[in-house]
């Protein structure tokens, strides 16, 4: 089952966060089938993310399942979370 996940890099105390499509069994910075984008919680307001929209709606309209995070997130963005709903 493929799920979308929030996957921690950055340093210590600076966070940054790559949202990809991955693998359920694989740990949270593990392997990746494909990078979907970023977040980056310290940056200024205008600059925290910036994410492939096609290809997230892609995923989301094959079954991939958003984590709580990612989900969240994505509303924020404008893209409807619920999996395997076309448009």
């Amino acid at each position: 089952m493929v799920v979308l996940r929030m996957k921690r890099m950055g340093r210590t105390h600076s966070p940054f966060y790559r949202l990809s499509a991955m693998d359920k069994r694989n740990p949270r910075d593990g392997a990746v089938i494909e990078n979907l984008g970023w977040y980056s919680p310290t940056a200024k307001a205008g600059e925290q993310y910036q994410f492939h929209v096609e290809r997230v709606k892609h995923w989301l309209s094959v079954g991939a399942q958003p984590s709580e995070t990612a989900a969240n997130l994505l509303k924020k963005v404008g893209i409807d979370p619920t999996p395997g709903k076309k448009g």
